[in-house]
């Protein structure tokens, strides 16, 4: 039975890492002692010790031991031990890319449809869905494929923006970007915005935080909604 939580974030301005959603984490991971870091989006071009690091403070606040996937040398060996997952934020290109340069993709998705817990910000959450395509990031590096594990039936647009009337950009909205997506593709999308998340227990999904979430259907307007049901 999957058991996943989905965040448009780890961190809100002004709060530290984790710190708005720590007690959801907290309840989330009640059942493991240790928690397996898949550090590997790499946001800034952190290592992944540092970016380990960070992960392991803010565990450490609710007794629970953060040990980094890198440091197996097999990752499959450290998939397989691990009672739980949890995956950073950063680019989502290096993120898929590293998992299927280690044959890492499939083998986790495994896992996790099998029911070992997995939490996701950010890049994190964007690998939950069918594919990467509705990333923000931009594409440093080249994965050999855009699908990621599709534990559920959507894409994720993290960090999701509302236009700015005031603003003097002529650049597109994120809005725009996700119609271009339905140009090409029939994926729904969910809209993610800061300090909201999503809870996945078998097929049952539940948005929480304070907004609502933005979704996107090929061939409809885009709408506001606090369920998510595709």
């Amino acid at each position: 039975m999957k058991k996943l939580l989905l965040a448009s974030t780890s961190t809100l301005f002004g709060e530290r890492y984790l710190e708005y959603i720590l007690q959801d984490v907290a309840l989330f991971f009640k059942d493991v002692d240790t928690v397996t870091f898949i550090p590997f989006a790499r946001p800034g071009g952190i290592s992944h010790d540092d970016y380990t690091e960070i992960a392991a403070k803010a565990f450490a606040k609710i007794d629970k031991k953060v040990i980094g996937l890198h440091t197996y040398k097999n990752h499959k060996e450290g998939i397989d031990q691990a009672q739980a997952f949890f995956c950073g934020g950063g680019n989502t290109f290096v993120l898929v890319q590293q998992l299927y340069s280690q044959n890492a993709m499939q083998h986790l998705k495994e896992r996790i449809t099998n029911g070992t817990p997995y939490m996701g910000t950010s890049a994190g959450s964007n690998i939950a869905g069918i594919t990467m395509k509705t990333t923000n990031d931009m594409p440093i590096v080249y994965p050999p494929s855009f699908d990621t594990m599709h534990l559920v039936n959507f894409n994720i647009n993290a960090h999701y923006l509302d236009p700015n009337p005031n603003s003097k950009h002529n650049g597109e909205t994120r809005e725009t970007r996700l119609k271009e997506f339905h140009a090409y593709n029939s994926t729904p999308v969910v809209g993610l915005r800061e300090g909201s998340f999503l809870l996945v227990t078998a097929n049952k999904i539940e948005l929480k935080g304070k907004h609502t979430a933005r979704i996107f259907e090929v061939n409809k307007t885009p709408y506001e909604s606090k369920t998510i049901d595709f």
